[in-house]
């Protein structure tokens, strides 16, 4: 581990907490290859050796208010890209542990980088999601999403004491080498197997925003090089991978499954009804069911905010972000689960982070 004490470039040092998940990793992996110093804290057993990459790993829990202190003390950045897993207690943690890196921020006068989602909006600011539409969430879980925006909105503005500085980054649903928990993994594909068949859970038609994890985080780490130069308060839409039909992500996994020699999968729906008949019993699912009608209608997100600061969003072509994707997840070869990319094993419990 690295002297915390030691001097370092404060403007280049980042602490990310959730490191351990999909967002919170690739964010840390792509800091660290941009020549940042990049420090991560995890709860549990710290990574070791080439898992561990170059990244400074402390124990503490971002429910800690001292551990959050301790660890941002001469970081320029703070991404928070931690959560609950699943939906469980989110009405309970989600919000204290934002105020753990706003309290840290205010005090090393960091910048705070959020992962944003469209479960912010309810159907009156569909089917075009810009920065300014109206927030009027259907969930609960989106009404907290539309609460932790406004925290960090009045963590900026706040004179009485050392405001902060905000990046917003709101993006489709997740899919990547290292996703974990998601859309992608948990329901159109299984990993650790080899792809037989893919599950569409929108209706036949019905346009969905995605977003390729990869491109996701080097877009924050393009924002985090201007930030300067940007409002207190800044927030962007990617367009990330705009599935017309539905079946575009769908039919890219079968061009790769096939140039891999494998057998054509077939393209069905996602089972629903089961969703139906298990979310009175299940907190998670009961979650999900209310946030079906965002695969019921098309909802595409405005990027033109992001393009003129950026001059142009960073944009893998679908094919290869899908090989990489599926790749990583060990859905490749005769074998499935014997790729060790993606750290996704067959058997393992999953649960829905969406």
């Amino acid at each position: 581990m690295n002297d915390m004490s030691s001097k370092q470039d404060k403007s280049r040092t980042a602490l990310v907490l959730g490191a351990t998940g999909g967002i919170g990793g690739e964010v840390a992996r792509q800091l660290e290859a941009a020549g940042w110093q990049v420090r991560a804290l995890s709860r549990g057993e710290l990574p070791a050796g080439e898992q561990a990459g170059d990244i400074t790993w402390l124990r503490g829990d971002a429910m800690n208010p001292g551990d959050v202190m301790a660890a941002a003390q001469g970081c320029g950045v703070i991404v928070h890209a931690v959560n609950p897993p699943g939906y469980r207690r989110w009405g309970e943690l989600v919000l204290p542990m934002l105020d753990n890196t706003i309290a840290a921020a205010r005090a090393h006068g960091a910048t705070i980088v959020l992962p944003g989602t469209v479960y912010n909006y309810g159907p009156d600011a569909f089917p075009s999601l810009r920065e300014d539409s109206p927030q009027h969430p259907q969930t609960a879980k989106g009404a907290i999403r539309v609460q932790l925006e406004q925290r960090l909105k009045d963590a900026t503005r706040d004179s009485g004491r050392t405001g902060c500085r905000v990046i917003i980054v709101r993006a489709g649903d997740f899919f990547g080498p290292k996703a974990g928990n998601s859309w992608f993994s948990q329901g159109l594909v299984q990993p650790g197997a080899p792809v037989r068949s893919v599950k569409l859970p929108g209706k036949p038609g019905v346009g969905h925003q995605w977003a390729y994890l990869p491109d996701v985080a080097r877009t924050m780490v393009a924002l985090l090089a201007r930030r300067d130069a940007l409002p207190a308060f800044a927030t962007f839409h990617m367009n990330g991978q705009w599935d017309t039909d539905g079946r575009q992500l769908a039919e890219a996994i079968c061009r790769v499954v096939a140039r891999h020699g494998g057998p054509q999968p077939s393209i069905k729906s996602f089972p629903w009804w089961a969703v139906t008949l298990a979310s009175p019993f299940v907190e998670t699912l009961r979650e999900l069911r209310r946030m079906r009608y965002l695969w019921n209608t098309p909802v595409r997100m405005d990027n033109t905010s992001l393009v003129a600061v950026l001059g142009a969003e960073p944009h893998t072509p679908l094919d290869i972000a899908m090989e990489e994707t599926l790749q990583g997840l060990g859905c490749l070869g005769a074998h499935g689960g014997d790729s060790n990319q993606g750290g996704v094993r067959r058997g393992m419990q999953v649960k829905l982070s969406l």
